[in-house]
């Protein structure tokens, strides 16, 4: 497995409770947890406490491919940070940081070998930008 990390990060227009609210909850998360619109997220469960799991269904819109995203939470520090194990062994850490009524969202992540670093970067932070949409669509916020 490779030792390489990979950091994303986004500048959300909300404050650190409502980030780590829509981050954590399964009916938010399916909104959100996709790189493109031709992926969407169906399902998502959340057991939101060290040692609790996480599962989010990825699946192609047409049907044509699908995979589980399963995890064990590692470290669950509310409005702060959350790390993930994923079922490979890979960890991925979450940081929410307030910065003055916004929130900078942090993931660092260790790579994959299957794909190259680029591409792990650009679909990760698609999400994160996905997410970033979703959180300041909402009513009541800019």
């Amino acid at each position: 497995m490779s030792t390489r990390k990979i950091t994303i990060d986004a500048l959300i227009d909300a404050p650190v409770e409502s980030v780590w609210k829509d981050y954590t909850t399964p009916a938010d998360i399916t909104q959100w947890n996709f790189a493109s619109d031709d992926w969407c997220c169906p399902s998502a469960e959340v057991d939101l406490r060290v040692g609790g799991g996480y599962r989010a269904r990825m699946e192609a819109r047409d049907g044509s491919f699908g995979f589980d995203l399963e995890a064990v939470y590692e470290e669950v520090e509310p409005h702060n940070a959350l790390t993930m194990v994923m079922s490979d062994g890979r960890r991925a850490r979450t940081t929410f940081e307030s910065a003055g009524g916004k929130t900078h969202v942090t993931t660092t992540f260790d790579a994959e070998d299957q794909n190259a670093i680029d591409m792990q970067r650009d679909g990760w932070q698609a999400i994160l930008n996905n997410f970033k949409r979703h959180v300041e669509a909402k009513p009541g916020r800019s």
